[in-house]
């Protein structure tokens, strides 16, 4: 057997691993709802997917400390910075596009603190848009999601939130509390934590029962929800040491079926 046989048969057993842990994914996510992936096992999953794919993980965490505030909190809070961005996606398909930038959008009855009125944030920066980590990131929400709807295209939206609590406060990472999206999945991705206690999320019933509770503590922890069949929350953030902000830095990934 030549190299060129055992590195093609090296490839074709990657894949048929990938595939296997990718089905393993849908079949957990079709059954519960919901799924909450370590960082290994994401990590495991995006190198297996492209090897280079997290590159520029450390330029990507670093873009967090570009956010710039969200000035639409109904509660007033200024403890929330974002970006955002708006992509969408052929059905069964890896490809995807970035779409003109525009505003956000979410109703009263899926938010009723901050919805009812078009959102407009700052683009994420284009470097890191197009970066391999998150491409990387979206490319798997593709495949998990074109397995389980086949045959719709999708409308992605990427958010990157920075929540904050500062001078004995809290930070709220779901002001809107115990909710939906309004989306079809909806993925978190934990970027990073620091100086904070709490930060934990929670699943619930469509008749607002808890059925589970986690918390994204490291780089690379990641929680895939059905946002048609449950809701979440995420308990505010709390300062570790008063003398330092406390940062919670996540990545949120929505596909919603284009009609």
């Amino acid at each position: 057997m030549n190299i060129g046989t055992i590195e093609r048969e090296k490839s074709v057993t990657q894949i048929i691993a990938q595939d296997s842990q990718i089905d393993k994914l849908c079949k957990t996510l079709a059954r519960k709802d919901f799924v909450f992936m370590p960082s290994e096992d994401t990590q495991s999953l995006l190198t297996e997917m492209d090897g280079a794919s997290l590159v520029d993980l450390s330029a990507f965490k670093n873009s967090w400390n570009e956010l710039e505030a969200d000035t639409y909190m109904g509660d007033g809070g200024q403890y929330r910075k974002r970006r955002h961005a708006t992509l969408s996606a052929l059905p069964s398909s890896r490809i995807f596009k970035t779409e003109p930038h525009q505003p956000h959008y979410q109703s009263l009855s899926y938010n009723t603190l901050n919805g009812g009125l078009a959102r407009h944030y700052a683009p994420i920066e284009k470097s890191i848009l197009n970066g391999a980590t998150m491409t990387a990131v979206i490319r798997l929400g593709c495949e998990i999601f074109g397995r389980l709807a086949p045959y719709y295209p999708w409308h992605i939206e990427i958010h990157q939130f920075r929540i904050e609590a500062q001078a004995g406060g809290i930070g709220k990472p779901t002001p809107e509390g115990v909710h939906r999206d309004g989306v079809n999945f909806v993925m978190m991705l934990m970027v990073k934590r620091q100086n904070l206690v709490n930060g934990g999320t929670t699943i619930y019933d469509l008749d607002k029962m808890r059925v589970d509770d986690f918390t994204l503590q490291h780089p690379l922890d990641m929680a895939i929800v059905n946002d048609e069949h449950v809701f979440y929350g995420v308990t505010p953030i709390a300062q570790l040491d008063s003398q330092a902000t406390a940062t919670r830095d996540v990545l949120v990934i929505t596909f919603r079926r284009k009609l």
